[in-house]
This record gives C-alpha cells, structure tokens and sequence, in this order.
C-alpha cells in the first residue's frame, strides 16, 4: 500500500482533505509528523512539528501565532486553502517551511522544525557544510529549510498539487511525544509540540526567557 500523499497519474489522494477537515491544530500536527517532505531530489522525514492556531475570529485562537492579529501579505497562505507552504525568514537568515491546514478562510499553520533525509545526502551536505552526524542537518527548522533548499521563491506553493518536485505525502505515527513550543514568549506552555521518540534528528527543548516563569 502506498503511503498517504502518494500520487498515481493525475489523482490525489485525500492529504489535502484531512488539512483541510482538521477540528484542531493538533490533528494537522499529527498528520504531518511521520510524513515526507519532498524538494526536488531530496526527500525527508517529519520527525518534529509545531502546531499553530490562528486570529482570535477563528476556531484556534493562538496569542503566539504569525496570524493572530489578522491576515496581512506575509502570513496571507495561513489564511487560505489547506495544503500550502507558509515560508517566513528567521532572525533575518534562516527559512523556516509551514503547512497550511484548516477551511479556507481559516488560520492555521504546522511547522516543520526537524527532518531525517531520506534522499539527496550529497546535495544536502553541500548546503549544510561542516555538519559532521546526519541526524544534525535538518535539525531544527532554521536547518530544515537549509538542508531541503527552501526558500520565500517557495510560500504559498501547493504541496498536494501535480509538482513532484515538491510535495508532501502525509504520514501515519502511531507513537508520539508531546511538549511545550520552542522559543516564543507567549502560550509558551501549550503542548503543541509533536516528535517522533526514537528519532535522532528531534530539536533540543529551550524555552524563551521572555516566557513567563
């Protein structure tokens, strides 16, 4: 049987209908982890996500979320149809690749912050140079978007499109961990954030000092 998200021909399959039906943030987050990323020739595995909600109007409000003060140019894909890439910059030099999930309309982004790679090692390493162990170069979601070549040429594409140079095939990870978000000073202890517990590559937890104690 062929893993969620795979394409025969010009049918695809129901990936983009599970983002779009999602009741709660933390059902996107669960379909994307275990999952497979594809960037032209090279493919990873989703080993860590973080979901986010959205504006206070919508069914998730989320005081730590891009969309929370309402829709603009740059957090524009989060608002729209299930399935797209949402790609921001990260303190200036680093990218960092979201799902769009949710009824069109409707806020709501899962960020992908760490990746086994599958396919294109040679390719990768050159992006990632000097990363000695594999489990390191797409650790974290600054890594991430280095490894797989991800860039803002990329927000707001359809990964269930009929691209199979980008794409993402949904995953099934029948056991999970949960924890606090990474890194933001508000919601800080919502357990929103999803790994794969046998995995390497999952990010090390660190809490903002902005958070409250």
């Amino acid at each position: 049987m062929k893993a969620p998200g795979w394409r025969i021909g010009t049918v695809i399959d129901p990936g983009r209908e599970i983002l779009r039906a999602a009741q709660h943030p933390l059902v996107a987050a669960r379909a994307i982890l275990g999952g497979v990323l594809s960037v032209g020739t090279v493919r990873a595995r989703i080993v860590e996500v973080e979901a986010y909600g959205g504006d206070p109007s919508g069914p998730w409000p989320d005081p730590a979320s891009h969309s929370y003060r309402g829709r603009s140019p740059r957090n524009a894909v989060m608002f729209g149809e299930a399935g797209h890439l949402y790609v921001y910059r990260s303190y200036g030099m680093h990218f960092c690749a979201n799902v769009s999930y949710g009824p069109d309309g409707v806020a709501g982004g899962v960020l992908m912050r760490a990746a086994e790679i599958m396919q294109g090692h040679e390719l990768v390493a050159s992006r990632r140079p000097g990363v000695r162990r594999a489990a390191d170069v797409a650790r974290g979601p600054g890594n991430l978007g280095s490894a797989l070549g991800i860039s803002l040429a990329h927000n707001g594409f359809d990964l269930f499109g009929t691209d199979p140079g980008l794409c993402l095939e949904l995953g099934h990870a029948p056991e999970s961990r949960s924890g606090p978000r990474v890194g933001i000073a508000v919601a800080a202890d919502w357990p929103w954030r999803l790994w794969l517990p046998n995995s390497a590559a999952v990010s090390a937890y660190r809490r903002s000092p902005r958070a409250p104690a």
